[in-house]
Order: C-alpha cells, then sequence, then structure tokens
C-alpha cells in the first residue's frame, strides 16, 4: 500500500482504516481473537519498585477488568474465555493476550512458563503481551526475540500521553523518553510494538491529545490502540475528577477526535481499538462509552462524510 499516495487507498475490508479485523484475516485467513489472560503479575508502579498507587486511572484489577480470574490457572483462564467467545465466533483460532498488569515483571524462568503453556493450547497462533516501557531488561527482550522468532508475536505497551506534565498528573511513573527506548530497543530485535494512547486525561486539550496521535504516528510501531478515558470507581483518579481536574469528553467530540488521528496516521498501522468499555459496575462516567457499537458506527460515518480515510493527511502530520 502506497503511503505517499493522496488518494483513497484500497478500502481495508468494507472499512476506511486498518483495522485488527482486517490484519488477523490477511495474516491467518480465518477470525482470530484475543483470549485475555491474568497471570498474576503485580507492578513496578504499585509495589514500590518505582512508585506507589499506579496510574491513577487504572483500576484495582491492572487494567485486566475484563481477563480470565486471577485465582484460576492459566490453563483454566483460557478455555473459560475461549468458550466463552465461541458462542460469538465459533469457527476461531486465538492469541493469548497477557493483560493484567505488567507481563514482563518477573524473572525470565518465569515468564517461560507462563508464555509457554498458553502458546501449547489448541488453536493458539500468537502472543500479545501488555508492559511497561522500564519493564523490558536485556534477557527479557532476548526472549521475547525468541518467542517472534516462533510466533506471532505483539509487545503492548502504554503511552497514554507524550505530554509530560499530564504523565504526572497521572502517576505514569516513567517519561517518554523510556518509552522511546524500549520502542527502539524492541525494533532492533524485530518484535512488533502496539501503542497505547488514551484520550481524555485530565486538563488535555483536543490538539494536547492530537499532539499524541501524531507522535505515535512517526514512532516505529506498528500497531496503535486508543483508548476513551473511563473513570472507574476505586480508583485514584476520582479524587483528581472532584477536585475539577477532570471533564468527560462528548461522544461527538471524541468520535471528530478519533477521525482527525486517523488521518495523520500511516495506513500500516494497524488499529487494534477504536474504543472500549468498562465495567458497568465500576464506571462513573462517561455513561456512553457503554455503547460502544454506537461510537463505532458514529467513527466510519464520520470518515464516510468527510470522504476520508486512515492515512489522508500522513505526509502532512
Amino acid at each position: 500500500m502506497n503511503s505517499n499516495l493522496l488518494t483513497p487507498p484500497a478500502l481495508w475490508g468494507d472499512k476506511r482504516f486498518h483495522t485488527w479485523n482486517y490484519e488477523m484475516r490477511e495474516q491467518f485467513q480465518e477470525k482470530i481473537f484475543k483470549v485475555m489472560l491474568d497471570a498474576g503479575f503485580t507492578c513496578p508502579n504499585r509495589d514500590g519498585t518505582i512508585a506507589t498507587g499506579g496510574c491513577t486511572f487504572c483500576s484495582a484489577r491492572g487494567s485486566g477488568d475484563f481477563a480470565g480470574r486471577r485465582r484460576d490457572d492459566l490453563v483454566t483462564q483460557f478455555n473459560t474465555i475461549r468458550d466463552r467467545q465461541h458462542l460469538k465466533w465459533p469457527n476461531a483460532k486465538y492469541i493469548g493476550y497477557f493483560q493484567a498488569y505488567t507481563n514482563t515483571y518477573a524473572p525470565v524462568e518465569e515468564l517461560r512458563e507462563y508464555f509457554e503453556v498458553i502458546l501449547e493450547q489448541p488453536g493458539v497462533v500468537g502472543l500479545s503481551i501488555a508492559t511497561r516501557p522500564d519493564c523490558l531488561p536485556d534477557d527479557v527482550v532476548d526472549y521475547l526475540a525468541e518467542l517472534n522468532e516462533r510466533t506471532y508475536l505483539w509487545v503492548e505497551m502504554g503511552l497514554q500521553t507524550i505530554h509530560e506534565s499530564t504523565s504526572q498528573l497521572i502517576n505514569r511513573a516513567h517519561d517518554t523518553q523510556c518509552y522511546l527506548e524500549a520502542v527502539e530497543k524492541l525494533r532492533k530485535r524485530n518484535i512488533r510494538v502496539c501503542t497505547h494512547i488514551i484520550y481524555g486525561l485530565p486538563q488535555e486539550t483536543h490538539e494536547m491529545m492530537l499532539d499524541t496521535g501524531r507522535a505515535v504516528a512517526q514512532m516505529d510501531v506498528q500497531g496503535i490502540k486508543i483508548h476513551l478515558l473511563h473513570l472507574m470507581r476505586k480508583t485514584p483518579m476520582v479524587k483528581q475528577y472532584e477536585a475539577g481536574l477532570l471533564r468527560f469528553l462528548e461522544m461527538d467530540e471524541y468520535i471528530r477526535l478519533i477521525v482527525d488521528t486517523l488521518e495523520l496516521l500511516p495506513p500500516e498501522m494497524i488499529v487494534h481499538r477504536l474504543t472500549g468499555d468498562a465495567p458497568r459496575d465500576l464506571l462513573i462516567g462517561p455513561m456512553w462509552s457503554l455503547r460502544k457499537w454506537e461510537v463505532l458506527n458514529g467513527i466510519d460515518k464520520e470518515l464516510r462524510a468527510r470522504d476520508s480515510w486512515q492515512g489522508k493527511y500522513w505526509r502532512n502530520a
């Protein structure tokens, strides 16, 4: 696909952006879904190694609210989540998604035990491993490079924002330079990287959020997840909300922001996610986020209304 053209590329299936689903069908010629797992890790931003309290938006389950139950072993978790997803997609294969907390925050020998047992499960075609950029020592990267030779591998890392003022507000506990160095380290080993960003963080303007999107568009990363900020009960961000530091985005505002960002991304960058949801019983707001398909349909509609697509303005980003 020629990124230098300012004319519409061939659509990614019926979409105007490069969806994860489209990419999986291109790679594997069948439906692939992620099986979300909780391997029992913690986070250096919680246990005092780097900081305490965690990122202010992060739930008690370490962003693994829809993963398997921590008290179950990984194979039990895998089978439970897989079978539930099979009700929707009966003929599919799987990527084991180590989602909750920081999934490289352990000795390599321990990581090997967790990752290999999932690779052994029938129908698994790859792994996706969520971690922090400050939890990638050389021996871990060596093991990830080995995995990358044997299976379809993604490493997912939370950038959230490029703005250091916001980073301090959300207690991210690493700077943007740390993130860039981690990307470079992984890419030297040809490991695919998916960058997570969040729109709606405290005190960020539309332009600040777009600056983060622009920055990701210029990084050597192969995928992006754009999250809407969800305020959940019992997270440190509740106090920031009560102090007036946080304003919920409106749905139409978020849709425009997403389309503005898609226009800046290179066409080859895979869009893993454009919105998400939180457990209804934990969510304080924005409540419209529970209408996930309405948001996704709104993004498609806005792209058509603009006669736009992913990468339309990438060269000028």
